[in-house]
C-alpha cells in the first residue's frame, strides 16, 4: 500500500454531494456547468489548470460552504467580480427559486461565460458585465466575493449596494490579519471569522454593520 495521500481527483462530485447534500437534480446541473468550464477553459483559461484538476473542490465546495452562513431572509444576492462564477453561480444554483442573484463582472469573456453556464444550468441570474463602481446598485441582502480585493476595497463596493440588514461574505486566505487591521482604519464593522472547510488557510469573513469611520477631528 501506498502511503502517498490521495490525488486531489478523488474529490468529485460523489464527495461533493456527501459532504453537501444536494439532490441529484441539483448535482446533474452543477455536473453540466463544470464541464462547460472544462471546456471553456481550454480557450480561455478561466481558472488555473492546477485549480481545475481539484475543481469540486478548490472551487464547487468552497462555494457551497457559503450557504450556511446565509440569513434565512436571503432573497437577494450580490457576487462581486463572479470570474468563471465562484462563487456566484454555484450560490445561485443552491438557492434555486429562494433568491435573486446578480453576478457581477468586468471581464468579457468571463461575463459571456457566465451567460453560457447559466443558460446550460437554466438558471435566472443577472449578469453584469461593467465595473462595480460604475453601476447603479439596488440593496441587496447578501453580498459575495471571492480572490476579487483587500476588505477595504471590497467594503466600498458593497456599500452602494448595502442596506442596515446588509451581510458580507468574503472568502479570503492569509492575508485577512493585515487586510482587517487596513480596513479597520476607515471601516466600523462587526466582523466574524469562520474557518473554511476547503481549505486549512482560509477564512471566511462575515462583515455586518459597516459603515465608514468618522474621519478623527
Amino acid at each position: 500500500m501506498s502511503d502517498l495521500p490521495s490525488a486531489p481527483e478523488s474529490f468529485g462530485p460523489d464527495e461533493f454531494a456527501a459532504k453537501t447534500g444536494v439532490s441529484r437534480e441539483t448535482l446533474a446541473r452543477l455536473k453540466a456547468y463544470v464541464e462547460l468550464l472544462e471546456d471553456w477553459n481550454q480557450r480561455h483559461n478561466l481558472v488555473s489548470r492546477n485549480a481545475m484538476a481539484d475543481v469540486w473542490r478548490r472551487h464547487v465546495w468552497d462555494s457551497a460552504q457559503l450557504t450556511q452562513y446565509l440569513p434565512p431572509y436571503t432573497t437577494t444576492l450580490a457576487d462581486l467580480g463572479s470570474g468563471a462564477g465562484f462563487p456566484g453561480l454555484v450560490l445561485a444554483e443552491l438557492l434555486r427559486g429562494r433568491a435573486d442573484v446578480i453576478l457581477y463582472e468586468s471581464t468579457r469573456k468571463k461575463a459571456d461565460f457566465l451567460e453560457a453556464a447559466a443558460q446550460r444550468m437554466g438558471l435566472s441570474v443577472g449578469i453584469r458585465n461593467a465595473r462595480i463602481e460604475a453601476e447603479r446598485h439596488a440593496p441587496v441582502d447578501v453580498v459575495t466575493a471571492r480572490a476579487l480585493a483587500p476588505v477595504d476595497k471590497l467594503l466600498g463596493y458593497a456599500q452602494t449596494m448595502a442596506a442596515r440588514h446588509t451581510i458580507c461574505l468574503f472568502l479570503k486566505g492569509q492575508s485577512l490579519a493585515a487586510e482587517l487591521t487596513e480596513a479597520r482604519k476607515s471601516w466600523r464593522m462587526k466582523a466574524l471569522q469562520h474557518p473554511s472547510a476547503t481549505d486549512s488557510s482560509g477564512v471566511i469573513l462575515e462583515v455586518r454593520e459597516f459603515r465608514h469611520a468618522q474621519p478623527n477631528r
